[in-house]
């Protein structure tokens, strides 16, 4: 062979090897994405909840583990990281493995709120966290004492307004969905309420009860037992529609029309999590929701249920992040 062959025969060569090893990478890379989405999961896997034992988000997390548990066919184990405010569990895990096998039960609170409020920013919630479902939301209900003079939203913000300097409002806590709740009900009625911030719902809810504070705004379902037993007077609910398990009581919406908030929970991935694996556990996550055993319990909890897709969830974290922005802004809360 000739040396001008030689070359011409080795240049082809290169080229074709070119042209073949990101072909190669991209087939190989695929390839295992397809084969840990077949054999996904393996081994235990871990819902992380970031907040105590015994809440609403805990609640929640502990009755889809289960059923998820069963169709997945390994445990998914709950653990509560507890800790400011909801980020220290959510930070733990954007910073895990991406491989399916540690997600989140995220909430308004980890990933619209604490992102805008905090100084420094621990996380980005959209851009490190892999969306798996929206599950269910949960309404909020504004809450008086009694002895209040207001049975309706309208005589509320009556008194409200005939008193500006007069009435305080109690939440779990500064910067919370509830506290925020609050501060969103002061811009869209017109009001003016001083914001008493407790460590919990379970302390705000005895001083309202005991009439040290007269209003608050609190997640439904901590509620609803005093509701029932008249310890404490519902004037709505803060949800779009009125809630199944007390549909007497009226929207805020009737009233200040557009008024909205809700808890959430939500489940995530770390940013990276093989598409697969994200269809794999959306798969299981929208099946637990559709057994009836959790239908029932939901309905109890006064939560509705969503069961959406990823994209589903991307755009309703984007949405929050718009609509609670301004409302942080005017309320001026910040934590370090």
């Amino acid at each position: 062979m000739s040396d001008s062959n030689g070359r011409n025969a080795m240049s082809v060569f290169k080229s074709l090897l070119t042209g073949a090893l990101p072909a190669l990478a991209l087939a190989l890379a695929v390839g295992t994405h397809g084969a840990h989405a077949q054999e996904f999961p393996d081994r235990t896997l871990t819902m992380v909840v970031p907040f105590a034992a015994g809440g609403s988000t805990d609640v929640v997390a502990r009755i889809v583990a289960q059923k998820m548990s069963d169709d997945l066919g390994q445990q998914v184990i709950v653990q509560n990281v507890a800790g400011a405010g909801g980020n220290l569990g959510a930070s733990n895990v954007a910073r895990a493995d991406p491989d399916g096998y540690t997600i989140l039960m995220g909430t308004v609170a980890t990933h619209a709120l604490n992102p805008l409020i905090l100084k420094t920013k621990p996380y980005d919630p959209e851009t490190d966290f892999a969306p798996i479902s929206l599950l269910v939301l949960v309404p909020n209900v504004l809450v008086v004492n009694p002895e209040l003079p207001a049975k309706t939203v309208a005589e509320l913000i009556a008194l409200l307004k005939a008193d500006p300097e007069k009435y305080a409002y109690a939440s779990s806590g500064n910067g919370t969905p509830l506290h925020l709740s609050g501060e969103l009900f002061k811009k869209m009625a017109g009001v003016s309420m001083q914001h008493i911030p407790y460590k919990g719902s379970g302390p705000a809810l005895n001083d309202v009860i005991g009439n040290q504070v007269p209003i608050m705004f609190d997640n439904l379902p901590s509620s609803s037992g005093h509701i029932k037993a008249g310890t404490l007077r519902a004037l709505g609910v803060t949800t779009a529609e009125r809630a199944a398990s007390f549909p007497d009581v009226p929207t805020i919406a009737e009233t200040v029309p557009g008024y909205e908030t809700y808890t959430w929970n939500a489940l995530f991935a770390p940013a990276g999590t093989p598409e697969p694996i994200i269809a794999r556990l959306n798969g299981a996550a929208k099946k637990a929701m559709a057994d009836p055993a959790v239908v029932a319990r939901m309905k109890d909890f006064s939560a509705t249920i969503v069961a959406s897709t990823p994209d589903a969830l991307k755009a309703h974290v984007k949405a929050e992040i718009v609509k609670w922005t301004p409302v942080v802004k005017d309320a001026n809360v910040t934590l370090d």
